[in-house]
Formats: C-alpha cells, sequence, structure tokens
C-alpha cells in the first residue's frame, strides 16, 4: 500500500462517518421536499450521452411537477465526464449532500463503477438508464454495486450476442476483427460478444485494444486492412468510434463497421461526418421514446425539453423510466435514503408504455429488456428491429 492509498483510505473514511451524520438528519423530520441528482458527462468528448438522458429526467419531473406535489422534488446535476477520477468525486458530494435521496445515472459503466465506494457509504440508491457492464450486477463480481446500484437497461451479456448477430447478418464468410478501448465498458463487452461470434461460424482475424481517447487510429486501421477483415466491431464511445470509422475510410476499408451503444448517438455522425458514419451497424439497449411514448406524454417532452421529438436521443426512455421509479416512491411517502432503497429493492413501477416491472436482488430487471438493432442512414441512427 502506497502513501497515495493510504491517504485516499483516509479520506474515504472520514467521508463515510461524515455521510452517516447526513443520512441520519435527513431522516429526522418529515420531508416537504426532496432532491435526486443526475451524474452523467455533460461536457467532454462523451457528452451527448449525458445530454440525451436528462431530457428523459427533465421530461417526468416536469409531469410530477404539473399534479401540484405535496412534496417539491429538486434536481441537481453532476458532470462526471465518463471518467472514473471525476466520477467517484461528484459521487463523493451527492454522498455527502443530505437532500440528496436517489441517484439518476451514470450513462457509463465505469464512472458508474467509480462511483460505488461513496454511494454505498452514504447508502445512496443509484438507477442506471445505461451502465451495462454485466458485473455491475453480477453477484460473483467483487465491483458489484449491491445493494444500492439498479439498471432499467438490458446488460451487455445480453447485448454481446446481439451485437455478434447483427455485425454478422448477411455477410458471406465473416471475417472479424474487434478493437476495445481498455474503459471497464469496452473490454467488459468484447468476451461478451466472442463466444456468438464463433456458434456463428465467423472467423476473428485480429484483436487490438486502443485506449479511450486515443488521438490517431492509422495504424489500427492499417492492421485491420491488413488482417482481411470483412467485419470490424468497435467496443467504447461514439467519439473514438468516429475517429477510428474516418481511419478506417481512409484506409480503404469496405467491409462492415459495427458496435455497441456506446456509439448510439448523434455526435458519433457528427464527429465522423455523414459519409464515413453512413451504414455503421449499432446495437442499444436505448427504446426509442418517440416510438413507445404515448402522445400526451411526448406532448410533455416538447413542453419539458423545448424540442419537438425525442428522435435521435437515444436512452430518453431508460432515463424517463428511472425517474419515475423514485417519483412513484415518493408519491408513496418515501423520503428518506432508507426509505427509498426499500421502495426501489421491493416495489412495483410503470413504465412510460404502461407495463410493469421490479428489481431482482441485485439491481436488474426481473422481466428482462430489449436489445435494438440501429443503422446510421442519411445522417441518422435509425431503428430497424431487435437485434
Amino acid at each position: 500500500m502506497n502513501k497515495t492509498t493510504k491517504k485516499l483510505l483516509g479520506v474515504v473514511a472520514v467521508a463515510t462517518l461524515a455521510i452517516g451524520a447526513f443520512v441520519a438528519t435527513n431522516a429526522q423530520a418529515a420531508a416537504t421536499q426532496v432532491t435526486l441528482a443526475f451524474q452523467s458527462p455533460l461536457t467532454g468528448g462523451e457528452a451527448g450521452l449525458g445530454q440525451d438522458e436528462l431530457l428523459g429526467v427533465k421530461t417526468a419531473l416536469y409531469e410530477y411537477n404539473q399534479t401540484n406535489p405535496k412534496i417539491k422534488v429538486n434536481l441537481v446535476t453532476g458532470d462526471d465526464q465518463a471518467t472514473a477520477s471525476i466520477a467517484s468525486g461528484v459521487a463523493l458530494g451527492f454522498a455527502q449532500n443530505s437532500a440528496v435521496i436517489g441517484v439518476i445515472g451514470s450513462c457509463c459503466s465505469g464512472a458508474t463503477q467509480a462511483s460505488f465506494g461513496a454511494y454505498k457509504a452514504g447508502h445512496l440508491t443509484i438507477i442506471s438508464p445505461s451502465a451495462t457492464r454485466a458485473d455491475l450486477t453480477s453477484p460473483k463480481a467483487s465491483t458489484n454495486g449491491f445493494p444500492f446500484f439498479h439498471r432499467v437497461a438490458a446488460t451487455d451479456a445480453v447485448q454481446g450476442p446481439a451485437l455478434a448477430r447483427y455485425s454478422t447478418k448477411d455477410v458471406s464468410s465473416p471475417k472479424v476483427y474487434l478493437i476495445d478501448d481498455a474503459t471497464p465498458y469496452g473490454a467488459g463487452l468484447k468476451p461478451l460478444t466472442t463466444p456468438t461470434l464463433k456458434t456463428l461460424g465467423a472467423s476473428i482475424v485480429g484483436q487490438d485494444t486502443v485506449p479511450q481517447h486515443t488521438i490517431d487510429y492509422s495504424s489500427t486501421a492499417s492492421k485491420v486492412v491488413a488482417s482481411g477483415a470483412n467485419v470490424v466491431i468497435y467496443f467504447g464511445y461514439y467519439e473514438d468510434a468516429a475517429k477510428l470509422k474516418v481511419a478506417l475510410d481512409l484506409a480503404k476499408y469496405k467491409g462492415v463497421y459495427a458496435s455497441g451503444d456506446g456509439t448510439d448517438d448523434l455526435g458519433y455522425i457528427t464527429d465522423a461526418g455523414t459519409a464515413d458514419a453512413e451504414g455503421t451497424r449499432i446495437t442499444s439497449q436505448s427504446v426509442p421514446f418517440e416510438l413507445t411514448a404515448p402522445a400526451a406524454v411526448q406532448k410533455d417532452f416538447t413542453a419539458a425539453t423545448g424540442l419537438k421529438s425525442a428522435a435521435g436521443h437515444a436512452y430518453v426512455t431508460q432515463a424517463y423510466n428511472a425517474t419515475n421509479a423514485y417519483l412513484q416512491c415518493i408519491k408513496g411517502g418515501a423520503t428518506t435514503r432508507p426509505a427509498i432503497q426499500s421502495c426501489i429493492a421491493s416495489g412495483t413501477f410503470t413504465d412510460v408504455a404502461g407495463n410493469k416491472f421490479n428489481f431482482t436482488r441485485y439491481g436488474d430487471i426481473a422481466q428482462g429488456a430489449p436489445v435494438g438493432a440501429y443503422l446510421v442512414k442519411n445522417g441518422d441512427i435509425i431503428p430497424v428491429g431487435n437485434a
């Protein structure tokens, strides 16, 4: 154990004592107002992911406020920039804020995992719209978020096989090159995709790991072309997915380019350019809000956000559902951290389409959740069915 580690443990110990005091104070009196926190990247290269999900949060809160509720719900936001070191600080701040009784976020698995220490110490419940790394809810993983972490999206244990199927669909004798970004999300999704590729008879002709935020992907693109691959699957987020796609096109790669839900953002098309992004295959646990929400809720979306439609914005549905789970608990009188945790862990909730759901012991949706197939076409990300 080095000096830095000792100092960090000391800070965590102090934070734990402070958080305990905050929780006790929060439970002493009946609340007339409470606060929910939203944590996700709001600036930086992956900001589109967090900004999209914030739309769903704002819509759910707008609808709640229209009912003139007895308990007012405030919203605070924290910008974790999809970075573990920043996320842990954001989480500590929320955990020490006695008004905060629940957290929506983070959108990204690495930032979520880095936040667990503070949230567990503060007994603060988390519902993520889109942190999909499988071991976040695995009872066998030391890095799981039990008992405070929950999510409303399918895990990568479901997305991996779906990505394998969709990326190789209608490809004769698929020769696949796999590239991950070394993040908990990307590095976790790749091995969950590989077994299905082999089952489908695909040949894996190469693999590479290129750290997130790498600037030059030309050498990776050259390796892909030299391998003879006709399918490239990228496991990471849209900022780097775009840089890789541009490099592949410059290297004259002509095969399928596919990626997971980290690329399901219009920022991918903006960064890559419409021409380079065209034809990209994407799997995502995001359910299109504009196809799922009733007309009245879509009208509320416009009132809350100023946007005509949620089209092109990922995970709005899941963020709306996560927020509403909290709001349903608050309506029922849960206004403290312990009460919220008990309600979320044991309650039954209604999603935007009117379906009932509840969480398993370790935080996944008991009823399961879908993975959709998307195609980049004419500057947009178009849903084409289930993957």
